[in-house]
């Protein structure tokens, strides 16, 4: 059945398709020219068929930690952080890392797919002291996350990582790297810039860790990584996630993976515990519709997206001047600004994070009830890693996003 959806009724219009796109230019924060990618048809948002949602089955994943063999301190430390079973990526990937196998995991946001790769390089790490591992990552969020994470993990273990992210003081970094490091982690520039400098030696590194190469490759990175790639043993594993399979990721696995064992656990291309909903707006009564939803108990933890720096500037002093606890997130911002807005995010300090599409992919809240789409993004896949921010994991979410 279709339904005619407006705000003033509180009638959001469901949509559970995919919407259709064209090919076109995508804009960016980033420096780099942006891939062609795919474009949202904003008429698709309208007069869903509003489906009703089936419960799927409860997971019941064929391993327990303790089936992985894993190192006794480690398997206490997962125990200790309530990890009670396996999520579907952790299952059916984490034996043929620990194997040694090149791997290509296809995973939704929230799945647990950085313990999925973490847990089992842990352990390969624990049996070898001299085993290296190199993470790349897209963003700057995303690799801050992935090291706390390790932190949690490893604990008192005396595992040492690095990170090499721009946007931080590089002297630093380049201090920490005289030291031992089984992890490093990092962004695909500042790891360049260290490795021509000479302060950071990949020879040794026997581990590679692609982390979202989708994103990586929409962000224009491609010669970043064959670039690094070129640095690091052939006698490498080699494991590559990613949310998407497209030719070019295809391409990137065909140029650095040898013979890897596909794993996906996707079902579709936005989870379905995120509920999503259409708000008809003009640009008079945008600003007003979005602070009155801001202003219901429903919207606890609200992460809201825009097209431009100073868009997501400009709209952050407006709902400040409303009385609305808010901070922001642009590329404009300094690596400590942008840590700092998060921090205040996670730690409930504000109701609400405003941010451009650099928060898309790194931003890991386990508790954010509703994504916002103030602007339209500018493409399908943009639109669902958005939303990915919410719903994560067995949550529910929802996103709404505002239409002419």
């Amino acid at each position: 059945m279709k339904r005619q959806r407006t705000f003033e009724k509180q009638k959001y219009g469901k949509f559970n398709q995919k919407p259709k796109f064209n090919y076109s230019k995508k804009s960016s924060d980033f420096r780099r020219k942006p891939s062609k990618t795919k474009k949202l048809d904003i008429s698709s948002f309208i007069n869903k068929i509003v489906v009703d949602r089936v419960p799927e089955k409860a997971f019941v994943s064929e391993n327990s930690f303790r089936d992985f063999e894993l190192n006794f301190a480690l398997l206490k430390s997962i125990e200790s952080k309530r990890y009670t079973q396996p999520t579907p990526i952790q299952d059916k990937i984490i034996p043929s890392i620990i194997q040694g196998k090149d791997v290509v995991g296809l995973a939704n946001t929230g799945t647990g797919k950085t313990a999925a790769f973490l847990i089992p390089l842990i352990e390969k790490v624990l049996q070898n002291s001299k085993e290296q591992v190199l993470i790349i990552t897209p963003t700057r969020e995303l690799a801050t996350q992935i090291e706390k994470e390790l932190q949690g993990i490893t604990g008192k273990m005396r595992i040492f990582s690095v990170l090499c992210v721009g946007g931080e003081y590089i002297g630093a970094q380049i201090k920490k790297l005289r030291y031992k490091n089984d992890f490093i982690i990092g962004t695909p520039g500042r790891l360049i810039d260290l490795a021509k400098r000479g302060n950071l030696k990949l020879k040794k590194v026997r581990t590679v860790v692609l982390d979202e190469a989708d994103r990586m490759l929409d962000m224009g990175f491609i010669n970043d990584i064959q670039l690094i790639m070129g640095y690091v043993s052939e006698e490498r594993q080699t494991l590559c996630f990613s949310a998407t399979m497209s030719k070019k990721i295809g391409l990137l696995i065909g140029d650095f993976l040898k013979n890897p064992k596909t794993i996906s656990v996707k079902t579709t291309e936005t989870p379905k515990n995120i509920e999503q909903d259409v708000i008809k707006a003009n640009n008079s009564n945008k600003v007003d519709i979005l602070h009155n939803l801001l202003k219901n108990n429903e919207f606890k933890k609200v992460l809201i997206f825009g097209r431009t720096k100073r868009g997501v500037e400009n709209l952050s002093r407006i709902l400040t001047k409303r009385g609305i606890k808010v901070d922001s997130i642009h590329g404009d911002k300094s690596q400590r600004q942008r840590n700092r807005a998060l921090m205040n995010f996670k730690n409930n300090r504000v109701q609400t994070l405003v941010a451009t599409d650099v928060a898309a992919r790194g931003l890991h809240v386990n508790d954010i009830t509703h994504v916002i789409n103030y602007e339209i993004p500018g493409s399908y896949d943009d639109y669902v890693h958005r939303i990915g921010r919410t719903g994560r994991g067995t949550q529910l979410g929802k996103a709404l996003t505002f239409i002419d």
